[in-house]
């Protein structure tokens, strides 16, 4: 019922009247979490620019992002950008949930070893990166002057964007930052993996080279679900990767930039339609929570065809 009308991409404006076409909301920690191939080739034939989302972190939403959905659309970026905050670098710097609107550049450099590890990451795929700084009120000018020099020691291109308070204002500095970055010529992205390889190559090459892991433990469900997908056919296709977004490893409450890590494989699924196996890492759950009977028991596409 619900996917009934869904093939026709959604075409809204922002609230200064840029147009933005909303199609497919995955979240990238249980699914690929970016908008779908008729939305964005739709958007590259009616702008000169076109950006969009891969959510959830390099590690997830933008491996996913290169590896399924370019790979099998036939797509490539002219430039990536990397998000980051002050209060996400000071949670992987130590801080308290409820201590991050307290003023702390100490604990933002402690965090800025995970900004380094994924503008690494965004290298891997041949890709030099445009860091844009999302500002919040809370922040201060200690602190963005921390990720300015970080970025700066790096040699990549950033910016502070502040758009919340200021609209399209405040996304000047970031916009001139990534059009400097696009218009300069730049290689055809390289996948991390040939999709005729293993599954489990597969996805070690992303729990190492994406996340750091050392190594890769797969539980006997894991076993019994990976020997079922490769009987079925399905062992060509890429890894669409289900695990917290809060760590680089599969425990949401570790933070920072750990190492020698072990990642734990639960499962597997086949997304056999959507063309993806899934991992299943730590207690991630894939659908979210829903009453004893859901709005769904109610639905029907009655006689209207």
């Amino acid at each position: 019922v619900l996917l009934k009308d869904a093939l026709l991409s959604n075409l809204v404006q922002t609230g200064e009247g840029v147009p933005a076409f909303v199609h497919g909301g995955p979240f990238a920690n249980i699914a690929h979490g970016c908008n779908s191939v008729i939305a964005t080739r739709m958007a590259m034939a009616h702008a000169d620019w076109v950006v969009t989302e891969a959510g959830f972190g390099f590690d997830l939403g933008a491996e996913k992002f290169f590896d399924i959905k370019c790979r099998t659309a036939g797509l490539d970026t002219a430039a990536v950008v990397l998000v980051a905050t002050v209060r996400a670098l000071k949670r992987h710097g130590g801080t308290a949930r409820e201590d991050l609107a307290v003023p702390d550049p100490t604990a933002v450099e402690r965090g800025l070893a995970n900004l380094e590890h994924h503008v690494n990451n965004i290298r891997q795929f041949g890709e030099p990166p445009v860091v844009a700084v999302n500002r919040f009120a809370t922040d201060s000018a200690d602190e963005i002057a921390v990720i300015r020099r970080a970025c700066e020691s790096m040699g990549v291109s950033h910016a502070v964007a502040d758009i919340f308070a200021h609209g399209g204002e405040g996304g000047r500095e970031l916009a001139q930052a990534v059009i400097e970055r696009a218009e300069r010529k730049s290689k055809p992205f390289v996948p991390l993996y040939d999709l005729d390889r293993p599954i489990k190559e597969k996805f070690e090459t992303i729990a190492r080279r994406m996340y750091g892991a050392s190594s890769v433990e797969y539980t006997r469900t894991a076993e019994r679900d990976l020997a079922e997908i490769e009987r079925l056919g399905y062992a060509g296709l890429p890894i669409c990767v289900a695990k917290t977004p809060n760590s680089l490893t599969d425990d949401p409450k570790v933070v920072g930039l750990p190492s020698g890590f072990e990642i734990t494989v639960r499962g597997f699924l086949l997304a056999a339609g959507a063309g993806y196996v899934v991992p299943l890492l730590g207690d991630i759950i894939r659908m979210p929570g829903l009453p004893v009977r859901p709005q769904a028991e109610t639905m029907d596409l009655g006689d209207d065809k």
